[in-house]
């Protein structure tokens, strides 16, 4: 008897097929615009750590490391003293060591704002950038640590900082490069008193 309980065998049954559910609450499956994330890590209470980046490759690609949960950004590696931008590999282990550490809770994804409240950020960035000493270059890379938040393009930043020269040139003045296309920002110098 003992035997043919154990002759019978139950039919093969395949594991039905796991897709994963989305977790949109923590920013598994949100991609804003303007930003392209390439890895994604959990902290130790689920919050992702993005790995991400705002450059086309033009001239490198760069990337940022931002915390859902805790507000943890940054762009740079602080132990170089040469060419502080990420690249990927360091980027990921940042994010890395981030995401080890951190305890956080998840964070809603911060909304889309309006071009109106996204025009007003970019022009009290370049006033609060203005120097009374000179006239100060401006870079679109600057903008990297709160894209999460402007959720544009670079064309779309470009465009509005090409209006705001044109609206106030008292502010932000543009200069075109000697050699290629590229268009360059400069917020003006404080005049004195």
């Amino acid at each position: 008897m003992a035997l043919t309980l154990f002759a019978r065998r139950p039919a093969s049954v395949e594991p039905p097929a796991f897709e994963p559910e989305p977790w949109p609450e923590i920013g598994e499956t949100w991609k804003p615009e303007g930003v392209t994330i390439a890895e994604r890590y959990s902290n130790q209470a689920h919050a992702v750590v993005l790995v991400y980046t705002t450059d086309d490759g033009s001239s490198g690609t760069y990337y940022s490391v931002a915390c859902m949960g805790c507000h943890y950004a940054t762009c740079e590696d602080e132990a170089r003293t040469y060419n502080t931008r990420l690249v990927l590999a360091d980027a990921a282990t940042v994010a890395n060591e981030h995401a080890t550490t951190c305890h956080a809770l998840p964070r809603d994804i911060p909304a889309r704002p309006d071009d109106d409240t996204v025009r007003e950020r970019l022009h009290a960035w370049v006033r609060a950038t203005r120097s009374r000493d000179k006239d100060v270059q401006l870079w679109l890379s600057y903008l990297d640590l709160i894209r999460l938040n402007l959720q544009r393009t670079n064309d779309w930043i470009e465009a509005e900082l090409q209006q705001l020269a044109v609206d106030q040139p008292e502010i932000l003045r543009t200069e075109r490069s000697e050699y290629s296309d590229r268009v360059f920002y400069y917020a003006r110098r404080v005049p004195e008193n």
